[in-house]
């Protein structure tokens, strides 16, 4: 299974955002972006959940707990 660095930085790739983009979008520095990628750092829930719904996925798809994009209620 990818990781959520892995995703991150997928899913940041296919909206043509660059690390500076996502960093201004989290209101964190450029370089927690790379830790985050890079798995360096762990992300707040908070975050986490915020980015399952900016790029409209589910959260266990962010986080690598399953290949299915979809959100499920």
């Amino acid at each position: 299974m990818k990781t959520l660095g892995t995703r991150l930085k997928e899913l940041r790739a296919e909206r043509g955002l660059y690390q500076s983009d996502l960093a201004v979008i989290l209101s964190v520095s450029l370089r927690q972006v790379q830790r985050y990628e890079k798995d360096e750092s762990d992300m707040a829930l908070s975050t986490a959940i915020f980015l399952a719904d900016y790029f409209n996925v589910s959260l266990d798809y962010l986080i690598g707990r399953t290949d299915n994009r979809e959100i499920e209620c």
